[in-house]
């Protein structure tokens, strides 16, 4: 008799010890909010990216680009101009193309996939490569003396430094504006089928 009582005192002291909070197996906590860079507010802290930063509210260009930013699984990789490198132009290269041509101006200096430097580097054995604005915009990625060159048609553009290079998101600067051969001739400053670009 007595040794069944034990059992059964034994029995619903382990019961009372496993059901305890710290035996008991923890209910998994759930996964941290997944944190997104905010593209304009990157753009801003920059005082030399004002004129591409415009140019992407105005075509709502941004709105794309953001929405690519928080694809965690893919990510994007943009080409940001200088505010110089825009100076550089002709008055009439931006001003003269329509708004079609000049969002697909902008999509051209964004890939819509993650790539950090190396990433980059190694691109470059896969040239050319398909840009945002779609498959037949392409560029050609080449590593000079250590440099990574950004190649289109009409410009060659050098990447000076990340901004951002962290996954899901690698924002460069670059030192000049990339021009796509379907927009212009091979002269930079010399627009096809050109018309006033109005902004309402």
């Amino acid at each position: 008799m007595a040794f069944f009582k034990q059992v059964i005192f034994t029995t619903a002291v382990l019961a009372i010890v496993l059901s305890s909070p710290a035996i008991a197996h923890k209910a998994k906590s759930p996964a941290p909010p997944v944190h997104h860079v905010d593209l304009s507010n990157l753009l801003t802290a920059y005082s030399t990216f004002h004129t591409f930063l415009g140019y992407l509210q105005k075509t709502n260009v941004i709105q794309t680009f953001q929405k690519q930013a928080n694809n965690t699984e893919l990510g994007i990789t943009m080409f940001v101009p200088k505010d110089s490198a825009f100076a550089a132009l002709k008055n009439t290269t931006l001003a003269m193309l329509t708004k079609d041509q000049l969002r697909s101006l902008l999509l051209y200096h964004a890939l819509p996939k993650f790539y950090d430097l190396h990433g980059l580097a190694m691109l470059g054995r896969r040239n050319p490569v398909a840009t945002f604005a779609g498959s037949r915009y392409t560029l050609k990625l080449t590593e000079h003396y250590g440099n990574i060159l950004v190649r289109s048609a009409c410009s060659t553009a050098k990447i000076g430094s990340s901004i951002v290079a962290t996954a899901p998101v690698g924002v460069y600067l670059v030192n000049k504006v990339l021009l796509p051969k379907q927009i212009f001739k091979s002269q930079p400053g010399q627009v096809k089928n050109s018309y006033p670009l109005l902004f309402s």
